[in-house]
């Protein structure tokens, strides 16, 4: 009988020892998402029922029966309750600290005639110190529903300004960046004479424009290279400002669905400001930075040591940018052909284009991602050309440069295909057709807006992927809008019917590729970021609606009800 007992109690401890061999045990998640439309922009299951994170990886994405099995008492469920899910979207060219700075300084997105800038300005003026500079940014002259007695090319004089601010100076950013609007006092304290003594040749500057009337006069309009003039007397931020303003910038991404941001040129005091904030442990979204291809030491330096390939994923620099011309809104961007409305204007180069090749050079030597500004179809061209001759000079290193055009606006039918035979990647900011379309006609003309303005549909065809953004604090933040300007291809008051050059339009699957797995491709993340795969970073987006079937006409009434961050819940709207 003990024999017996004996061998039962041996035959049980052997059968538990055996399935336990064989049944692998299951990892606990973290996380577990399920209950609404789950698009993991995964080639190899494009919807899923649920997501099991652990920490700040993917786990487990399929069905919700076998996500369970990783669930326990420490893991965090939430139900999507109809809501929908993506991966964490990226802004893939914008300006980090600009978003953050435009929350600091006088806001003009919104302006829509001169009398509102006149008027923002003057209650600045009633809390500012005597001296103290008015800094803004937004205005955009073509989206004035009214426009002034007096303009000199298509821009406000400063008179106006001057007579509502004549003892604080006064610099006011176009929304494009492009160019500034000043007052007397500042141009005072640049040295910059309302009626020069020594004639206007003084104001003539390579890359840019002072505008003047037709006495001679400066109308406080800087434009391009010209900026620089009224810009080193602009006293410098803090320290506490700056770190404000980093701050803020966070916080809107998270509100925005903003998991990663190609951050589009910085310098060194931004570098030293990012590596603070992420020693403090502050860096609660993926930034791509590129460095100022304005400053030759520090682009030495980075040569020499070679790029930051962050194992923390949370601060990468292996790019380089740089400006090779201006915007169309202040007429900047470089064209083939002059402007419609301004006869015998090129717009500028405002970089000389030896450097672009010099450049690319070194980036392929160095192994540094180029991404150049280029908007008029000159400057693309002239973009592409450079880039092809340093790849046909270092041809073994060349295999995977994913070298970018940042913007690629307006380009030469004949040049379209060349995106993709040399492998250059277009980093194109959808919104920007719902802002500028409306008036860019003005600029470009009917003929060269339909060949070749906004060509996206053209670019993914050939088989380059896109890179989408806003621009901001050129556009708002707003992914929303991005992507609605990307289906529709109408302006965000749902015009025109049927949307500007509709054969241009995105699919939904391809826009929201733009946002997600084709940006990550635009900056080396594709293996760790931009689509809902097991191992991949724990970056995720919900929003109130499904953007793959609301009507069109719904679809900017989309909000971003949560945005998760490193596996953790950053932002939440109800809260």
């Amino acid at each position: 009988m003990c024999l017996n007992k004996s061998i039962f109690w041996n035959f049980v401890i052997s059968f538990l020892l055996l399935t336990a061999c064989s049944t692998p045990n299951k990892e606990s998640a973290t996380l577990l998402i399920y209950g609404g439309s789950i698009y993991t922009v995964d080639s190899t299951q494009a919807t899923v029922e649920a997501v099991a994170t652990k920490d700040n990886k993917i786990l487990f994405a399929g069905s919700l029966s076998e996500a369970e099995a990783y669930k326990d008492d420490a893991t965090r469920v939430i139900d999507l309750k109809g809501k929908t899910m993506t991966p964490g979207l990226i802004e893939g060219h914008g300006h980090f600290m600009g978003l953050g700075y435009n929350k600091l300084n006088l806001d003009l997105m919104n302006t829509t005639s001169y009398q509102e800038i006149v008027d923002a300005v003057a209650e600045s003026v009633k809390n500012a110190e005597p001296g103290e500079w008015i800094i803004g940014r937004g205005w955009h002259q073509s989206k004035w529903t009214e426009m002034p007695k007096d303009m000199v090319n298509g821009f406000q004089t400063h008179y106006r300004l001057s007579e509502i601010s004549p003892d604080n100076p006064v610099y006011l950013s176009h929304a494009s960046g492009h160019a500034g609007f000043v007052n007397a006092k500042a141009m005072e304290i640049a040295g910059i004479e309302i009626l020069p003594k020594d004639g206007i040749d003084k104001l003539e500057i390579e890359g840019g424009e002072v505008m003047r009337d037709g006495l001679g006069r400066p109308t406080g309009i800087f434009t391009e290279e010209a900026v620089s003039l009224i810009g080193k007397y602009i006293p410098r931020s803090t320290p506490e400002k700056n770190a404000k303003a980093f701050e803020l910038a966070i916080a809107a991404c998270h509100q925005n669905g903003i998991t990663g941001f190609h951050d589009a040129g910085i310098g060194r005091e931004t570098l030293a400001l990012y590596d603070q904030m992420k020693r403090a442990n502050k860096m609660k979204v993926r930034l791509y930075a590129m460095l100022g291809g304005g400053d030759k030491e520090l682009l030495g330096e980075w040569y020499e040591k070679g790029p930051l390939i962050d194992p923390d994923h949370l601060l990468t620099i292996r790019a380089i940018k740089l400006s090779c011309d201006g915007a169309l809104g202040s007429r900047g961007a470089w064209l083939l052909e002059p402007y419609a409305d301004r006869p015998g204007h090129f717009g500028h180069e405002t970089l000389p284009m030896h450097i672009v090749k010099e450049t690319a050079l070194n980036g392929l030597k160095h192994g540094f991602q180029v991404c150049s500004h280029a908007i008029g179809d000159r400057a693309n061209r002239e973009v592409l050309d450079n880039y092809e001759s340093a790849f046909s000079e270092l041809p073994g290193l060349t295999t995977d440069h994913r070298f970018r055009i940042e913007h690629a606006q307006h380009l030469n039918p004949a040049d379209i295909p060349r995106f993709v035979a040399l492998g250059v990647i277009p980093a194109m900011q959808a919104v920007h057709l719902s802002s500028d379309r409306p008036w860019a006609i003005d600029r470009l003309g009917e003929k060269r807006i339909k060949e070749g303005a906004y060509m996206w549909q053209s670019l993914l065809k050939s088989g380059i992927p896109i890179v989408n953004g806003t621009d901001v604090p050129v556009e708002p933040l707003n992914p929303i809008a991005s992507l609605y300007a990307s289906i529709s291809r109408k302006t965000l008051k749902g015009t025109p019917e049927g949307g500007y050059e509709p054969e241009q339009k995105m699919t939904r699957e391809q826009a929201l590729k733009s946002y997600t797995l084709d940006a990550a491709y635009g900056a080396f993340e594709e293996d760790i970021k931009g689509s809902i795969t097991p191992g991949k970073l724990a970056d995720l987006t919900i929003y109130s609606q499904d953007l793959m079937t609301v009507p069109e006409a719904e679809f900017l009434n989309t909000e971003i009800e949560m945005t998760i961050f490193d596996g953790q819940v950053v932002y939440t709207k109800s809260e």
